[in-house]
């Protein structure tokens, strides 16, 4: 199983996709419980929505399930959100705080740092080597990181998560100019956005943006009601949804390109 796949572009725009797989190794599928094979935490359809919005982008994902190796967590497992309820880099619940696992079928010390070496590591290392790959031809590289998730999960936060979830940590992750925008875009698209609110960026967001080096990172995190016929199984995409969608994206997309080649040193 190919655990990971580059399509190659030609411009300055990375999109990364951690999420997306629900590929699951038979030995590792057999350990979980009923309610973790329905892996109903995947980015459903994240490669789809964003397939064709920017021609010449380099894209890198994941097959593998985030139930496997969480390749948006830090490898050493810290917290992306400390005081806050979260998943860790395997995970042993889902979203909703419920177990995954079969008792007494649980990943040990030696299991995760496997599944790290794996199916972490070349996730990211592929990650990295087009990020330099882009900087070393345009003088600087864009990580647009890619995520979906369900809009309502109380074990994470409170109510009904906005449609559009713009993560750069602050502000630390990217120019200026490239949040601002991707939140002007945002705002003026009829969903509804945030900054930096209950999702700031995940650890690949906060791991690659450093604008001092020509490496900026956003994470777009979208509620999936805005491109899916339910978020719950069979978790269907839905075209109408999705084409209306997809219209901003590719507006967000071309903006960002558009405003990084502006600054470009």
């Amino acid at each position: 199983m190919q655990v990971f796949e580059v399509h190659r572009g030609s411009g300055p725009i990375v999109l990364g996709q951690p999420h997306g797989g629900t590929y699951v190794p038979p030995d590792i599928r057999t350990r979980l419980d009923a309610n973790g094979q329905t892996l109903k935490d995947t980015d459903w359809h994240i490669n789809r929505l964003y397939d064709g919005l920017l021609a010449d982008a380099t894209v890198v994902q994941s097959h593998v399930h985030r139930y496997v190796i969480d390749c948006n967590r830090d490898p050493a497992g810290g917290s992306l959100y400390p005081g806050q309820n979260t998943t860790t880099l395997v995970p042993l619940t889902d979203f909703d705080g419920v177990a995954i696992w079969r008792a007494g079928a649980e990943p040990s010390a030696d299991e995760i740092e496997h599944r790290r070496q794996a199916y972490h590591a070349p996730y990211h290392a592929a990650l990295d080597a087009e990020l330099q790959r882009v900087r070393d031809e345009y003088g600087f590289a864009i990580l647009f990181d890619c995520h979906s998730i369900r809009s309502a999960i109380p074990f994470l936060f409170k109510g009904t998560l906005p449609d559009m979830n713009i993560g750069t940590d602050g502000g630390v992750t990217c120019a200026p100019e490239i949040e601002s925008i991707t939140r002007k875009i945002s705002e003026h698209s009829p969903y509804s956005t945030t900054l930096n609110g209950r999702f700031r960026g995940g650890w690949t967001t906060r791991h690659y943006g450093r604008p001092s080096e020509g490496l900026h990172a956003i994470q777009m995190e979208l509620s999936q009601s805005t491109y899916m016929t339910s978020e719950a199984a069979p978790w269907s995409y839905d075209t109408t949804r999705a084409n209306r969608l997809r219209r901003w994206l590719r507006d967000i997309l071309d903006a960002v390109q558009d405003t990084a080649l502006e600054l470009k040193p």
